[in-house]
């Protein structure tokens, strides 16, 4: 519990709550309510053993804190989070009640794990450490199984890894709605191109054989899909895009938009995670992404 004053709110609260939810209790020290709840919140942090921060702000002493969130009776509590004010309550509310509230807002201690155990694993991977990256990763998925930014890592680093038969197991839980969430969508599109090339002996004569019937035939998207499909399954990204926007710049809309809906799966799988930043910055892009999206765009909107 921290008492935070002007001088200090900014960091106290404002930043501290890009990354943990902070709920602000607005007091007195005459105020008999105020010395009912105030322990009892206090325990509350202790038991929710880092899911929010607890400060308290003296309404008699911080006067202009008390006008800016509009307070008219204490006690009351404010929880903010990204820097915004989300909800409140007023009174000295019972522990039921209190925990309610929390539990609408917060994350689970079992989301907060994962996402701990998540941020290990990039960090292995920015070692390349993929063994301790992958043990990681299924700890995430295992502790919060409806983690989907942890399980898209972990399949796609079965793949990257050729282990496919562990990466569909790993993708089976989510294949139901893989359709209503692009970034599965796009690990299953990966998937369905590595399965394509399966039963081809020699991938160099296949891909031979597909520039030459592009050759002979420039709007043979047939042959291109097919291609970059091959170049896909192979991890040859960038080569794969350029097939995939021969289509679109003659055809935007070839067999049900599929080009387009592949190129962006391969952005998706390509796009190195973003480090977490403050609430209205932008994190930084992966130049051959940002290079990529600008001419899909170009070609798109032609």
């Amino acid at each position: 519990m921290i008492n935070v004053t002007v001088a200090n709110f900014e960091a106290e609260v404002i930043e501290a709550s890009m990354h943990t939810p902070v709920l602000v209790d607005f007091w007195a020290p005459w105020c008999g309510p105020c010395k009912v709840i105030g322990p009892l919140l206090e325990k509350l942090e202790i038991d929710y053993a880092g899911r929010f921060k607890l400060v308290k702000i003296d309404s008699d002493q911080e006067q202009q804190l008390s006008a800016a969130f509009g307070i008219r009776s204490i006690p009351t509590c404010v929880l903010l989070m990204n820097g915004q004010p989300v909800d409140g309550f007023m009174g000295a509310l019972p522990e039921g009640q209190i925990k309610a509230f929390l539990d609408k807002h917060l994350p689970s201690a079992e989301e907060l794990e994962a996402e701990e155990v998540e941020a290990e694993a990039l960090d292995a991977l920015a070692e390349g450490d993929l063994e301790g990256a992958l043990e990681k990763l299924q700890q995430a998925v295992q502790t919060d199984p409806n983690n989907d930014d942890a399980r898209f890592d972990l399949v796609k680093l079965l793949l990257e890894m050729g282990q496919d038969d562990d990466a569909k197991v790993a993708f089976a839980p989510v294949i139901a709605k893989a359709a209503g969430v692009r970034r599965l969508d796009s690990l299953q599109r990966w998937m369905a191109a590595r399965d394509a090339q399966a039963g081809v002996a020699d991938p160099d004569a296949r891909a031979a054989g597909l520039h030459a019937a592009i050759a002979a035939n420039k709007r043979d998207f047939d042959a291109r899909f097919a291609l970059a499909q091959l170049l896909m399954a192979y991890g040859q990204w960038t080569a794969a895009m350029d097939e995939l926007l021969e289509i679109l710049m003659r055809d935007k809309a070839w067999n049900e938009d599929l080009a387009r809906k592949t190129y962006i799966a391969i952005l998706d799988i390509i796009d190195p995670p973003k480090p977490k930043v403050a609430e209205g910055q932008v994190p930084p892009e992966d130049p051959t992404v940002a290079t990529y999206r600008r001419r899909l765009s170009s070609v798109v909107l032609s």
